[in-house]
């Protein structure tokens, strides 16, 4: 009889998914609401497996799962959530995850799944990985996807082909498995073509030369949309997303590619945009503001603009500017918050001292536990108050250098920061105790703070 670990914040589903899983299951089931307290339990306990929520309260599953594979334990790990984007699976995936489940509308259909992966897991475990397990189990993961996907090995042929992919279509599951040669991409041209997938490690040229528009794209992934032709001549826009992912070892495996079909959602707009781009000219509005803001997000003319505003702050020092463009971005994105702080670091540039805390706090607000942006808040907020003799700024400039480094002890400007503003408030002699802690920590060489890499950016 397998013992499972079940992690979860919410009780009723905590209680739910113990009772399916000892009574149809017939394992010994063991519940957690924290990352702590699993992680106490596992001190004292061996267990089977691991059921674990991908959204906690405290940390995330996938950090969670980090901390467990970092010790070395390989209790195989379920990663159960509502979140059914493929980034989620992929991160999952490529972080030590077994199985990654998808919350759905029909709870017994989920646990009997959840049954089904936990045992399958425990006999890999107990069996040891065969040769073309992580393949099976990347083609288990993507059938849980709402969105077309498929997924190919390393030598380009499909091991994976969802439900979802059949019905756009038209092609089943076992008419695409082991297809190889670029045949999988005739169902979206008509003919072999190069798809995202083939060229997720390209660079930007390589992939615009193919005839893709992109939108974003990292290290191992990218995102783009395309023209092709449906089947009656028409016009289509294909919007598509590939992904590298990676074994434990971080070794290439294979690749993860979705693809939606946006002609009558922004086609016909993208398409006007493209042409009207290619001939230098305006185009033509839509009349509606909401449309012209989703197609501007889409087509990643925030994070555009966003890096227009970080080139004139962080190479020319042209603040007003950079702050143009961050308005801008943040127009088309509300929700990008790199460009909420650096125009709040523009504004403080420029003496702005209380706008820039404004739009600072908002990107506290989108990021609670960046260490970066908490720490632009706690050093302007010590200026406000040394400069201003604002004690209230000195007390919230303390709370916000204390986040700081319950995020990260090792911080030493932040105890440094920490021993000004006790200074501010005559403590003496725990000032001092912080100059020494900061002094020590590079003494040590143990100091070190969470930034970004804004030449790498830019």
């Amino acid at each position: 009889m397998h013992t499972v670990l079940i992690l979860d914040d919410q009780q009723d589903l905590l209680d739910i998914t113990r009772l399916f899983l000892e009574r149809f299951g017939e394992m010994n089931v063991e519940t957690a609401k924290s990352a702590k307290e699993a992680l106490a339990r596992m001190k004292d306990k061996n267990f089977d497996a691991l059921v674990v929520d991908f959204d906690l309260p405290d940390i995330s599953g996938i950090e969670f799962l980090k901390i467990v594979r970092a010790k070395g334990d390989t209790t195989p790990v379920i990663i159960f959530t509502g979140v059914g984007r493929e980034n989620a699976a992929i991160e999952a995936l490529n972080n030590g995850a077994d199985f990654f489940l998808k919350k759905g509308e029909d709870p017994h259909a989920q646990f009997r799944n959840m049954v089904h992966m936990i045992n399958q897991a425990v006999e890999r475990r107990s069996m040891g990985r065969a040769i073309g397990t992580s393949e099976r189990l990347l083609a288990e993961t993507i059938s849980f996807f709402s969105e077309p996907a498929y997924a190919l090995d390393r030598e380009g042929k499909v091991i994976a082909w969802n439900r979802a992919m059949a019905d756009f279509t038209g092609i089943e599951v076992k008419n695409m498995l082991g297809k190889g040669d670029g045949k999988y991409s005739v169902p979206f041209f008509g003919h072999k073509a190069s798809m995202l997938s083939d060229m997720v490690f390209d660079d930007e040229t390589t992939i615009v030369k193919s005839g893709y528009t992109i939108i974003s794209k990292d290290q191992g992934s990218v995102c783009a949309w395309t023209k092709t032709t449906g089947k009656g001549g028409e016009d289509r826009v294909l919007w598509m997303k590939a992904s590298a992912l990676y074994d434990g070892k971080g070794m290439f495996i294979s690749t993860i590619g979705t693809v939606r079909d946006i002609t009558d959602e922004l086609g016909a707009e993208l398409l006007r945009q493209s042409v009207a781009a290619a001939q230098d000219l305006p185009a033509p509005g839509t009349g509606a503001a909401s449309k012209r803001t989703r197609l501007d997000k889409l087509l990643g003319k925030a994070r555009s603009n966003y890096k227009s505003g970080l080139f004139q702050y962080y190479r020319e020092g042209n603040y007003p500017e950079a702050i143009r463009f961050f308005d801008e971005a943040i127009e088309i994105d509300p929700s990008l918050a790199a460009a909420w702080h650096d125009r709040g670091i523009c504004l403080r540039e420029l003496g702005k001292d209380e706008d820039a805390l404004k739009s600072i706090d908002k990107s506290v607000e989108l990021e609670p536990e960046n260490e970066e942006y908490l720490f632009t808040r706690a050093e302007l907020l010590k200026r406000i108050g040394i400069l201003r003799g604002q004690k209230n700024a000195i007390t919230a400039a303390v709370r916000t250098f204390n986040k700081v480094l319950e995020i990260n002890p090792n911080n030493a400007d932040a105890w440094n920061g920490l021993g000004v503003c006790m200074k501010e408030q005559g403590k003496d002699e725990l000032s001092r105790q912080y100059y020494e802690r900061a002094q020590n920590l590079v003494r040590w060489g143990k100091a070190k703070r969470k930034i970004r890499n804004l030449d790498a950016i830019v």
